[in-house]
């Protein structure tokens, strides 16, 4: 049989999003502060896009403002109002100048502000504190930077030397590199530098002053760490020959010592850097009724350029005699307003997307909107939303993901709407949040000498109306957090 080589032609149809849609879809998935970031830059890239009302209304509301008269021309003109006549056309007039004044506590309260240190900044600011020389604090310094979100040190010293040849030409040994560990370990708080979880307890035990008790706990910690880290309590005091009263004093307060020095450092940090800005305002009135707007009010507005629109209507009506480069420059007006009226189209689209996707939320939440109940929210997925949007699943998750929303009960991620449902044997639908509630509930209840196994619990939860099996039991309490029975003694 003779083979090769041939060609066939097949016709298909194949999707691709336009330009447009593309930018349409990127502005939707941003949150209100980076959209006001990307408009901003987009500001500074494109001359023909501008910030403020169009012409057009600015137009319309000086002729309103002409319509209502003066009794005496110029009788209550101000300082601002002379400095702005001097400017030829409104279109000159620089836009602070057309911004209403503040008051000084207004322009104050305006001011963000943060008195947070980075992690690296405050164990520096300890560092300074030290008699170094430049080597010494060359090193510590990086071994801080080296730290990770736990405030340990999970490196080895043969990649940190490494890594100070390579990037910085520095040639140290592990012994030096250790010695400045230990001048990190020092530093507040206690088990800051640790390479191990063994070694930050211990850190965090030689702090304390000296005592029976502080020995007994180097001990455990010291000899014993695998059966402490694995609750063989027995073992323990069966290897130490400790008696039960003794080793519950041990046990109690070791387990108030922290695994994670380095947190208490950073979730600091990070609730006074990471500011959440909600993208929607929800307001529930005393009647009942529900408002809705979107937070984005620090996003400019914007319109095209009169100037472009202008030069590009002089080059359409000398278009017979223009030279190459005329044509060169009508084209790129061309498409720097092209591109300055699609942006603005996005970000139009964008607004009412986000307000039909957040008006659906609300109308099949509002016993929550209403009340601030979270057992009144029903199950709830995309798909649900999308139906009474009248939008794409897709669209609607991608509105869903990052946004916040503030109501009067406090500010919620979009997501903390949607829930899988439940139908009970009665036939009514349940959200799955009201089971892993009822769950928590018969945890914390239980008896910790003898806690509940999954079968039990679901028994429990049976018993409750909620007939589920072991399986979504132990799913719902992994979801929870909660640990299986052998390790909540």
């Amino acid at each position: 049989m003779q083979q090769g080589n041939y060609q066939i032609q097949k016709q298909q149809q194949v999707q691709t999003l336009s330009p447009q849609q593309v930018l349409a879809v990127k502005l939707l998935e941003l949150p209100t502060v980076e959209l006001e970031e990307r408009v901003r830059a987009e500001l500074l890239d494109n001359p023909a896009l501008e910030e403020g009302a169009s012409p057009a209304e600015k137009d319309a509301a000086d002729e309103e403002f002409a319509a209502g008269g003066q009794d005496d021309e110029g009788a209550n003109m101000t300082a601002e109002d002379m400095e702005l006549g001097d400017y030829r056309t409104e279109d000159d007039i620089p836009d602070y100048k057309l911004r209403e004044p503040k008051s000084p506590a207004a322009q104050a309260e305006e001011i963000p502000f943060s008195e947070a240190v980075s992690f690296y900044e405050i164990l520096k600011e300890q560092l300074g504190e030290r008699e170094l020389s430049d080597r010494q604090r060359q090193l510590a310094e990086y071994l801080i930077g080296s730290l990770d979100d736990d405030g340990l040190l999970r490196k080895d010293f043969e990649t940190i030397g490494d890594e100070l040849l390579f990037n910085y030409g520095v040639e140290t040994t592990p012994a030096e590199l250790e010695g400045i560990l230990k001048i990190i370990q020092d530093f507040d708080p206690p088990g800051i530098g640790a390479r191990s979880l063994q070694e930050c307890l211990l850190i965090q035990i030689g702090r304390k002053e000296h005592s029976p008790l502080k020995t007994l706990e180097q001990d455990i910690i010291g000899k014993c760490y695998d059966e402490f880290t694995h609750k063989h309590w027995d073992k323990i005091k069966q290897k130490l020959g400790l008696s039960d009263a003794q080793f519950e004093e041990a046990k109690n307060d070791l387990v108030r010592l922290n695994p994670r020095p380095g947190s208490s450092l950073g979730e600091a940090m990070g609730r006074a850097n990471q500011q959440i800005v909600p993208d929607f305002l929800v307001e529930t009135q005393d009647d009942g009724s529900v408002t809705l707007s979107l937070n984005d009010h620090s996003v400019p507005e914007l319109h095209v350029s009169r100037e472009f629109s202008d030069m590009l209507d002089e080059y359409a009506r000398n278009r017979a005699n223009q030279s190459k480069e005329s044509r060169e420059a009508m084209l790129f007006l061309k498409q720097k307003m092209d591109s300055a009226r699609n942006f603005i189209n996005a970000v139009k689209q964008r607004q009412q997307t986000m307000l039909s996707t957040m008006k659906a939320i609300i109308d099949l939440q509002m016993p929550f909107f209403r009340e601030g109940d979270e057992s009144l929210l029903r199950p709830m997925i995309l798909k649900d939303v999308a139906a009474l949007a009248g939008l794409d699943i897709s669209t609607v998750s991608r509105v869903s993901n990052s946004k916040y929303v503030q109501t009067n009960y406090g500010i919620y991620p979009l997501k903390f709407f949607f829930s899988d449902g439940y139908t009970t044997g009665e036939g009514e639908e349940l959200s799955t949040r009201e089971i892993r509630r009822v769950l928590k509930e018969c945890v914390e209840k239980e008896d910790k000498a003898h806690p509940l196994t999954d079968d039990e619990l679901a028994r429990i939860l049976k018993e409750k109306g909620f007939a589920i099996a072991r399986r979504t039991v132990a799913k719902y309490r992994e979801q929870l957090g909660i640990p299986v029975a052998r390790l909540r003694k």
